[in-house]
């Protein structure tokens, strides 16, 4: 089984305004339907709420690894399972990675998920399917948020 999910997108827009979108917690928040309770800074535990329509019930959290301007963002989230009764904090987290790197027409950027081995089975692969459902979507939310909003 996969362990990882690879999400490569071509953006019209310079590198600058796709790490906007990433770091900035407003924007990110826009586009990827969640309400951020502050900034992106490494070691820190990230919280908020989902605003994704259905979702609005489910809690935000992740604990930020690595902000390199421009080039490379990444966060281990929680696989929130409602069903196991416990808090987000104690659940199985997965690695995002966000990598940026310019082209001649704007950004190309790289999604990637990876430790889905750290899910129980037989949850992991609901939620490989998923996850890559909702890249796909993502994608699609940063493609029209960074080429709509300067």
């Amino acid at each position: 089984m996969a362990d990882r999910i690879v999400k490569t997108i071509e953006l019209a827009a310079p590198v600058a305004r796709v790490w906007r979108a990433l770091s900035d917690p407003l924007e990110f928040g826009q586009w990827f339907r969640v309400k951020l309770d502050g900034p992106f800074e490494p070691g820190v535990v990230s919280t908020g709420m989902m605003t994704y329509p259905g979702c609005e019930h489910l809690p935000w959290r992740a604990v930020v690894e690595r902000l390199d301007p421009e080039e490379f963002l990444s966060f281990r989230w929680h696989d929130f399972d409602e069903d196991l009764g416990v808090d987000i904090s104690e659940q199985p987290m997965t690695l995002v990675e966000f990598r940026l790197e310019p082209t001649s027409d704007g950004t190309r950027l790289t999604i990637t998920e990876s430790g889905f081995e750290a899910l129980p089975e037989p949850r992991r692969l609901k939620v490989l399917r998923g996850n890559t459902q909702g890249w796909d979507i993502q994608a699609n939310n940063i493609t029209a948020h960074v080429t709509s909003h300067s």
